[in-house]
């Protein structure tokens, strides 16, 4: 009773949770980055663009920076957090701007038309909190009319602000010099994940309207803008300057690769260890580190924020469930198909072997690109692999050649989740061969299946788990012979069944024809494929794995014992009769 009433006094876990405010207050478990503040306000740039991942908590250190530097701000926010003890920082500028904060995440639409009402209500709804400008005895009538522009409402409804042109290009320059004049001081403007809207803009055939759209935006606003104290940006990629940077002044460009800031972006090791020891889960250490841990930030090795948050509340709840893929629920994973498509133009086979068995492939990388030639060539890709958190950097990169490697085991997973997808499409797509394998399985022809299967491990990207470093090496074959497999429409296909005295690794039984199948898949270490082949086979037999086809009525099944090393499989096969 005792340990769940101390579990239950644990703070909560902010999964999903972006707002700096919303978790001190309702008191959230929170790692405290706080001391990016000072560092920021050390040495910052006119125009200041992070680059990171996704869920790596650039929304919520853009919060955090709202909630520190905004007049009006609450300080008791802040009690006990590093920035605390900056006390003559704090005192000159906590609570000492007007700040525009707004989020373009939700930017992104079907069409150019809807994604630039959408712009217009993100602006529109952050102008709306300024509302006291109407009433400003500092401002003159022109300057409360150009205000009123800023949240003027379509008669279609009170979420749909309606903006000419002019109106949207200059609003936040427009907002920034009223709230200067207002307050007699210059505005700090914020604005997360810039670069959302011209992602979407590429995927749905818009992207040179939403380019300039977002060009003139931040030109009115970033550019000799008197009113501007500061800006932060906040993206996944670094979109190329011509793009849509063209005639700043040099903003500065804080990416994965800098060293300054590279560790509020994202917890390091320390910071999980202390998570884990609050919450009682210090033995689930190892697992994290594996699964989450690997991505490398400047000089700092940290693990995803998103990640580990999920997996230690799925923890509280039950501390026997296995970690999981977090990450790409969160979004697509289309640049990884894009990379693997490009096997055999421009991507060799070894290379994509390579990087799934743990080790480094070493690449020239290119931080400045446009979303509508991401991939166009398998350059571009390796370095949009490497932005977006796919891949992580090892050692010292030479100029630009850089170290590539996949961080952890939940990235190799989105890694080989892709592969298999793929092979699975081209075992579709050749039917002759599909029907000769199944059929030599089905007639216990064992020769002819090691012959069809050393084929079909020849054309596959091969997994070997030297990166897990685990006893899982059946598995990649395991999911070879299923993929082939699941394209027979009346072979009811089952996999680690329980059967006898243990569960078989594959179970096949052939409706139209009472035939029974059974597959017992082994890793042949250092290629001992005869031994191991027979013990396979020999498995199969003494815990009586065939019981459950013989109940549900097979009159004949076939047994084989396959033996798999690298690209290579051995096959034995026994057969039992019904008496």
């Amino acid at each position: 009773m005792r340990a769940e009433t101390e579990n239950k006094e644990k703070r909560k876990l902010p999964v999903g949770i972006e707002s700096f405010e919303k978790i001190r207050r309702e008191g959230f478990y929170y790692v405290d980055k706080t001391t990016m503040i000072r560092e920021l306000l050390s040495k910052w740039g006119e125009v200041n663009l992070f680059t990171r991942p996704r869920r790596f908590g650039k929304s919520l250190n853009m919060s955090m920076l709202k909630s520190f530097l905004e007049l009006g701000c609450d300080s008791s926010l802040f009690d006990g957090l590093e920035i605390s003890r900056e006390t003559e920082l704090c005192e000159k500028y906590m609570g000492q701007f007007p700040v525009i904060s707004i989020s373009l995440k939700g930017v992104g639409a079907s069409d150019f038309k809807t994604a630039r009402a959408l712009l217009c209500s993100v602006i529109g709804n952050e102008a709306l909190r300024f509302l006291f400008l109407l009433d400003s005895s500092r401002l003159s009538e022109q300057e409360k009319e150009m205000y009123r522009k800023l949240i003027h409402v379509s008669p279609d409804g009170p979420d749909n602000f309606e903006f000419s042109d002019d109106v949207l290009m200059r609003s936040l320059r427009t907002l920034s010099g009223l709230l200067q004049k207002h307050f007699e001081k210059k505005a700090i403007i914020l604005i997360d994940e810039y670069d959302v809207p011209l992602a979407k803009a590429n995927e749905e055939g818009y992207y040179e309207q939403m380019t300039m759209l977002i060009r003139n935006l931040f030109e009115q606003a970033l550019k000799t803008n008197e009113s501007l104290y500061f800006a932060v940006l906040t993206g996944c990629l670094r979109v190329a300057k011509e793009s849509i940077f063209t005639g700043l002044n040099n903003p500065k460009i804080l990416s994965i690769t800098t060293v300054r800031f590279d560790e509020y972006f994202g917890f390091t090791d320390r910071e999980v260890r202390e998570m884990l020891k609050y919450y009682d889960l210090e033995e689930k250490y190892d697992t994290v580190r594996d699964w989450y841990d690997g991505y490398h930030f400047g000089n700092v090795d940290v693990y995803c924020p998103w990640d580990v948050i999920s997996y230690i509340d799925d923890l509280t709840d039950d501390k026997d469930i296995q970690p999981r893929d977090y990450w790409s629920n969160t979004s697509s994973n289309d640049v990884v198909r894009h990379f693997i498509e490009k096997v055999g133009r421009g991507l060799t086979r070894s290379e994509l072997e390579m990087l799934v068995a743990g080790e480094n492939v070493t690449k020239e990388i290119h931080e400045e690109l446009t979303y509508n030639r991401l991939y166009d060539s398998v350059d571009n890709i390796w370095s949009v692999l490497f932005m977006t958190g796919y891949l992580t950097q090892r050692g010292k990169p030479d100029g630009n050649r850089i170290q590539l490697s996949i961080p952890n085991r939940e990235i190799r997973k989105i890694f080989t989740g892709q592969i298999m997808t793929m092979f699975r499409m081209q075992t579709g797509r050749d039917g002759k061969m599909l029907n000769a394998f199944c059929d030599a399985l089905s007639t216990g022809r064992a020769e002819e299946v090691e012959t069809l299967f050393n084929a079909y491990l020849s054309r596959t990207i091969g997994i070997r788990d030297t990166f897990v470093k685990k006893p899982t090496k059946e598995n990649f074959y395991h999911g070879v012979l299923l993929g082939i497999l699941g394209f027979k429409d009346d072979w009811f296909v089952r996999s680690n069944h329980e059967s006898g005295e243990g569960y078989s690794d594959i179970l096949i039984r052939i409706e139209s024809e009472d035939i029974g199948i059974i597959i017992e898949v082994k890793y042949a270490e250092n290629g001992r494929f005869d031994s191991v082949c027979a013990g396979a086979v020999e498995q199969i037999r003494k815990k009586g794995y065939t019981s459950s086809l013989e109940e549900e009525g097979c009159q004949t099944i076939f047994c084989y014992g396959i033996a798999c090393y690298r690209k290579k499989c051995r096959v034995m096969m026994e057969v039992k009769k019904e008496a």
